[in-house]
């Protein structure tokens, strides 16, 4: 089949690093699959000419608001990724929660990464329960191996030896649903008393406004550090370099940083909330915190029982290969995307 595959696509963000994982299932498949960014579309006519000038005879949406509903009204079935904000944010606004109501109504097959997000969704739309299928993020890690991370910390302006240095990453798009300064001032006065500890920002700047409020924020703060994005192996090199990934989000459908640090054997610390609870078990799989003052603490136990680091990360490998099969989800987009021809044959 030749399948049309709408997400939104900033570079190495989580929504494309799934949707490059996705389209590479389906080409394994033998399907021709061509990737579109949603967020350079303005309308469903629009991408019904795309459809009908390529003659696409299925679609798959990564978001059901952002790219789902340029597949309405269009005449080839198509399938749904819930993101996220799809059943975080964008239902508390009226117009979005229809709009996305219409495109549940009109898929064929949605795809919830956890239970609890199927059971959200079914919340604002039960009579579409039965069309949600579960199936968690499969992880693929490759680091580069030639990364330098000497170089790495003197052009971030992290003056310290790695040997003396602690860094935590926060992996995010700069926008307000990720709330990455929601550790700064807690982190900053750690750091004034233990100059080795270093909290490092990395990720896409996806909201100018916003990227210029953390940027004023940090201008006078010690011990946090703003950094551009960099290409994902890269990024996993410097996961597996880091003391621990963090997570301080507003809300999470399921975070692809989390889940690869977990498979790198680095320890994550993440806000307690349900997209992050739902992938990690307190001092098991991860920590969990309610607010700066407890992260500080978490941390700094981590950094002093080097058993608690040793039995989390130990238990979050295992996690990953059990729950987050890269192959189980490749099993399954092939399955539920073969499922159009079967009906169409029919």
């Amino acid at each position: 089949m030749r399948i049309l595959l709408l997400a939104p696509l900033r570079a190495n963000t989580g929504n494309s690093t799934t949707a490059d994982r996705i389209k590479s299932h389906l080409e394994a498949a033998g399907h021709e699959c061509a990737l579109r960014d949603a967020a350079g579309l303005q309308s469903p006519l629009e991408v019904a000419k795309l459809i009908s000038h390529r003659r696409f005879s299925a679609g798959l949406a990564i978001h059901m608001y952002k790219a789902g509903r340029f597949f309405l009204a269009n005449t080839i079935p198509f399938g749904v990724i819930f993101g996220g904000t799809d059943v975080n944010e964008d239902v508390k606004n009226e117009e979005k929660c229809r709009v996305m109501g219409a495109v549940l109504e009109e898929a064929r097959f949605a795809v919830a990464f956890t239970y609890k997000m199927k059971e959200a969704a079914a919340k604002h739309w039960p009579q579409a329960i039965s069309k949600i299928h579960i199936q968690a993020q499969g992880i693929l890690t490759t680091p580069n191996v030639a990364f330098d991370f000497e170089a790495f910390l003197h052009d971030a302006g992290m003056m310290q030896t790695p040997e003396n240095t602690h860094i935590f990453l926060l992996i995010c798009g700069l926008r307000r649903v990720k709330d990455p300064l929601y550790l700064v001032e807690a982190f900053s006065e750690w750091h004034e008393r233990e100059p080795g500890v270093c909290l490092a920002i990395i990720g896409p700047m996806v909201d100018p406004l916003f990227t210029n409020e953390v940027k004023a924020k940090l201008h006078n703060i010690d011990g946090v550090h703003l950094i551009e994005e960099i290409p994902q192996a890269d990024l996993q090199a410097l996961i597996k370099r880091s003391f621990a990934v963090v997570n301080s989000s507003l809300s999470e459908g399921m975070s692809a940083a989390i889940l690869e640090a977990m498979d790198l054997e680095v320890p994550v610390l993440a806000k307690d909330i349900p997209g992050n609870a739902a992938i990690m078990r307190h001092e098991d799989t991860g920590l969990l915190f309610s607010n700066p003052k407890e992260f500080v603490k978490l941390a700094k136990r981590l950094m002093s029982e080097p058993d608690l680091k040793r039995k989390i990360t130990n238990n979050a490998k295992n996690y990953i290969c059990t729950h987050h099969s890269w192959a189980l989800e490749r099993e399954t987009y092939q399955n539920l995307v073969q499922s159009y021809l079967t009906e169409e044959e029919l």
